[in-house]
């Protein structure tokens, strides 16, 4: 096996985790990958992967090695495609992560467009409510909603969301309406695990962030669940803007303690290969940036 196919078979490892499943992937047989990258790891006197009976995974080095792979994997296609007329072709499997309700609500309209403007495109959507590593996890697009920590990723802001208290009219007729943080000790209320913690709100006070301990007499762990029970006049719930968008506009929800609410929260597209991205991530990019800020900002 030549350097490049080395280079591939060792990048299929890392992307599929495993030997087993990247040789599934390049159709050939797992000795033959396991020896490409014993090679490769030979030739350059280091450890890109630490291997044990149940887990393969990525050293620092073969990290760093993975991405220098896939840059000069990704330019030698580009290259062909373009000597043979073939460059800007959007094709290939496409994989995309964000939070479950926003994916639900916001992305799978973009990617669905996406699979139909592009035919020869693929599209696989991992929609969870936890930060998803996106090198490990082989994930080419992803969304995230909040203050990002440092990184190496690219990540293109398109829009924000607030933090909202909410209660349906029944129920702010029947309790009446808190009118500061503190009066939640005397209502019902409904705790999301699925945003924040369920024992704390976070709000401001004289410009300040201020933690309210709450004591909810419902913790659920979808959001769902809590936007169903408010609807249902049980008592007071806090999510994310966007999730009670529609029911806020019609007036089955009310906001609720707005003054007190904290700084919004900037939602970023995501992408780890900069410059170098492939055609099918750059033109996923270019379509969710677009629609993502006209719904978001």
């Amino acid at each position: 096996m030549d350097k490049l196919q080395a280079m591939a078979a060792f990048l299929a490892v890392v992307d599929e985790g495993g030997f087993a499943a990247a040789a599934r992937r390049m159709r050939i047989s797992p000795p033959v990958v396991t020896r490409a990258v014993s090679d490769l790891e030979k030739a350059m006197g280091v450890r890109l992967l630490t291997r044990t009976t149940r887990v393969v995974r990525v050293t620092e080095v073969g990290a760093r090695y993975a991405e220098d792979c896939r840059r000069i994997l990704t330019d030698i296609t580009e290259t062909e495609e373009a000597a043979t007329g073939t460059h800007g072709l959007v094709r290939g499997r496409l994989v995309i992560t964000a939070p479950a309700m926003f994916g639900r609500i916001h992305v799978t309209p973009i990617v669905t467009a996406y699979l139909r403007r592009y035919p020869e495109a693929e599209a696989e959507t991992r929609f969870l409510d936890r930060v998803v590593n996106m090198m490990d996890e082989g994930v080419d697009v992803a969304v995230r909603i909040g203050h990002l920590q440092d990184s190496s990723y690219q990540a293109i802001p398109v829009g924000q969301v607030r933090r909202v208290v909410c209660a349906s009219p029944a129920y702010l007729e029947r309790h009446g309406a808190p009118r500061s943080p503190a009066d939640l000790a005397d209502h019902t209320l409904v705790a999301s695990t699925g945003v924040a913690r369920a024992s704390e709100w976070r709000f401001t006070r004289d410009g300040q962030p201020t933690d309210v301990r709450i004591h909810p007499r419902m913790t659920v762990v979808t959001n769902d669940a809590a936007i169903a029970a408010a609807l249902d006049g049980f008592g007071i719930t806090r999510v994310l803007s966007y999730m009670v968008a529609p029911q806020l506009a019609s007036g089955e929800l009310v906001e609720l303690l707005q003054e007190h609410e904290t700084l919004a929260l900037p939602i970023h597209v995501m992408q780890h290969e900069g410059r170098h991205a492939p055609q099918k991530v750059r033109a996923f990019l270019d379509m969710a940036v677009a629609a993502l800020r006209a719904r978001t900002q």
